[in-house]
């Protein structure tokens, strides 16, 4: 069989089907697999283009013994075993900065929507009602945000918010250096557990990421803050989120992701939490789109081409 096939495990642009199409490459396109089927396909893979519901570990890596390349469409890498496939010589790459833009537009957008009860009130006034009062807002300019990982998504974040007049702290244990003059750089979490009125996550899933946000993180807060997450839904401890928005800790959640997305694979008892959530006006949840936009994904795909071909 040809030792030229690459599974495309993902969606992406036409620009990087063809572009692999060029190299002389011949695409398996197969979205929807169960783990068996999956591993038969790996057999006789040179690449893979995944996101993420392909969970590259080592028993995935195994059956894959023509594999020398992963291209991952975005960021995280959690479901990828990069130490184990870079052991065996494959290339293991990701596209951050095809999604970040996309990413940071939805978590503002979110945010917007949040403290002028925009999509809320528009529900109510499909029902009929009218409500001004109810329906007063705040404003971002005076407010102090706190961002927590400056990569690629929280840089792009930061900007977004630069011409709103309002304070942005950053921490990011990872960086030193690189910071745009628009942002405070905090060499710990202190001052936004101090000031913060705004808490954006946006971390990649590790060991110490992993429940970042938790209750002790949040009782930590000397103001009840509103919860910005658009990284992954393992940052944010659940039912920490949903004391915090019963006992006033949290003023607002927007969520994009959720522990074990989507719906229909929650633990029971989490499931339980988040339709209690959606039931509130102060809490927004997405279903995992932020970085899914149609530039995003050429954007993306284009990264990737560069990386897995042009680069190569």
């Amino acid at each position: 069989m040809n030792d030229k096939l690459v599974w495309i495990a993902a969606p992406i642009h036409d620009l990087l089907r063809k572009g692999l199409e060029s190299k002389g490459y011949t695409l398996i396109d197969d979205q929807n697999f169960e783990r068996k089927s999956a591993i038969k396909t790996l057999n006789f893979c040179e690449g893979v283009i995944t996101s993420t519901r392909l969970k590259m570990d080592r028993e995935m890596i195994d059956a894959a013994p023509l594999l020398k390349w992963i291209g991952r469409m975005g960021s995280g890498m959690e479901l990828i075993d990069v130490p184990y496939a870079e052991s065996k010589g494959i290339l293991v790459t990701s596209s951050p900065e095809g999604n970040s833009n996309a990413v940071a537009e939805h978590a503002l957008g979110m945010l917007l929507n949040m403290i002028r009860r925009i999509g809320w009130s528009c529900n109510e006034v499909r029902a009929g009602q009218w409500l001004r009062e109810e329906n007063r807002g705040i404003e971002l300019e005076g407010k102090t945000i706190g961002i927590i990982g400056f990569g690629n998504t929280g840089s792009a974040f930061a900007k977004k918010l630069s011409g709103f007049d309002a304070s942005l702290l950053v921490y990011d244990k990872y960086r030193q250096e690189g910071f745009p003059s628009y942002v405070s750089v905090c060499q710990s979490l202190d001052p936004i557990w101090e000031n913060a009125d705004i808490i954006s996550f946006h971390v990649p899933l590790q060991n110490d990421t992993h429940h970042y946000c938790n209750e002790a993180f949040i009782a930590k807060a000397k103001k009840s803050f509103i919860l910005i997450n658009t990284s992954r839904g393992e940052v944010a401890e659940t039912k920490s989120i949903a004391a915090g928005l019963k006992n006033g800790k949290l003023r607002g959640v927007c969520l994009d992701v959720l522990e074990g997305e989507p719906l229909s694979a929650l633990h029971p008892t989490d499931a339980l939490l988040v339709a209690e959530m959606l039931t509130y006006s102060n809490a927004i949840i997405t279903p995992h789109i932020a970085g899914y936009t149609h530039e995003a994904v050429e954007k993306m795909s284009q990264i990737l081409l560069k990386k897995i071909v042009i680069d190569r």
